[in-house]
């Protein structure tokens, strides 16, 4: 697989930093009221993502370790300063929904996790498809939360009637406690399905050979039990 497609491969799905990696969950949970939410508050994650990991990349060699926290945040501060701007410029209704969300992202652990672990030791060329990656994973996860707790909380997506008029809404999913029950049913289905992610762990194939840990079913624990017996 190219390079620069499996970066943006491993964000959305192998990696994906809400479903996999279970970062950034305090916007996750709080914004995702509605997909519409969901999509802004991914988006402007992901512009920032990207724009701080070129920059971070382009001057790692010159940030001094002895600084490098603090110079990336600096950075990511500075960036998302803009995006906070353009926000409350260009689209005030959302601004206004996500409020103090959107200056928060400073502290979000997806930002500050990849320009340590990726950017800091990479080119900006990949670093931007890394954070192209991230940022579509993050959104995508929104979107999907987002959608559900809206449809199950009021019959729509989008603002658009998807569900029977008779329908009576769930207005707990449209609640703080309806998003950790989404979440949840999520993490339940991904579990189910087997997929690797910080609650379940890579599932584990046993060894052939050697100690596999399982003492009282070991062969030869259970030879030398008999031999013991015997004496």
């Amino acid at each position: 697989m190219n390079k620069y497609v499996e970066r943006i491969y491993n964000g959305v799905w192998k990696e994906n930093p809400s479903f996999v990696q279970m970062l950034g969950l305090c916007p996750t949970l709080a914004v995702t009221t509605s997909a519409i939410n969901g999509i802004g508050m991914g988006l402007s994650t992901t512009v920032v993502l990207i724009a701080a990991n070129i920059v971070i990349a382009a001057l790692r060699n010159l940030i001094p370790e002895r600084v490098r926290l603090p110079g990336e945040i600096v950075v990511v501060a500075s960036m998302v300063t803009v995006v906070d701007m353009l926000m409350e410029g260009f689209t005030p209704d959302l601004y206004k929904s996500l409020g103090i969300y959107i200056p928060l992202i400073v502290v979000n652990c997806i930002i500050l996790g990849r320009a340590e672990a990726y950017a800091m030791k990479n080119g900006p060329v990949l670093s931007a498809f890394d954070g192209i990656g991230m940022g579509l994973g993050f959104t995508i996860a929104l979107v999907l939360i987002g959608s559900f707790r809206e449809i199950l909380g009021t019959g729509c997506v989008f603002g658009v009637q998807v569900l029977p008029d008779s329908y009576e809404p769930i207005t707990i999913f449209i609640l703080a406690p309806g998003a950790f029950f989404v979440l949840a049913m999520l993490t339940a289905i991904q579990n189910k399905l087997k997929m690797p992610c910080a609650t379940n762990g890579s599932v584990k194939k046993k060894k052939k050979g050697g100690c596999n840990g399982d003492c009282l079913s070991c062969p030869s624990h259970t030879d030398h039990q008999a031999e013991q017996e015997g004496k």
